[in-house]
């Protein structure tokens, strides 16, 4: 079995059956691709009265979320222009406070069910970091420097 290859199993009814309603069911959450966020999960996402089944499709709105807000404030923060420990402590605060209360106040999930308060708030949190850092610094160097 070298190359990732599985071994192919013999077509059965039930087998093909099973499949195809594997297939409808991807089709009907919205595809099956990985990657980014399909328009049902981002539908789901705004709304408060969600049931999150899926853990892993509730980590991944946490991970874009945080993504969204470091391109945005990486944006602010270079226009304005912030400087130093102040923007990073800044960062730091509005993004987990923001998706603190996104998940604590708006989704109203049980952190348990994820691993807890600091499990959720970390989710994504370092790459989210370093996007706002090359945000912040692409802009703050291209308007306050000749």
């Amino acid at each position: 079995m070298s190359g990732g290859r599985r071994k192919e199993e013999p077509t059965s009814q039930p087998h093909s059956q099973q499949h195809h309603h594997h297939q409808q069911h991807v089709v009907a959450n919205g595809g099956g691709g990985g990657g980014a966020l399909r328009g049902s999960l981002w539908s789901k996402a705004l709304r408060s009265d969600s049931a999150w089944e899926d853990k892993d499709e509730f980590l991944d709105v946490i991970y874009w979320f945080r993504q969204i807000i470091a391109v945005i404030l990486g944006v602010i923060w270079g226009i304005v222009p912030l400087k130093g420990f102040v923007g990073i402590a800044i960062f730091c605060l509005i993004n987990a406070g923001v998706l603190y209360l996104y998940f604590s106040s708006f989704q109203q999930i049980d952190e348990e069910e994820y691993g807890g308060t600091w499990e959720l708030t970390k989710e994504g949190f370092m790459t989210s970091f370093a996007l706002f850092l090359v945000v912040w610094i692409i802009f703050y160097t291209a308007i306050h420097y000749d």
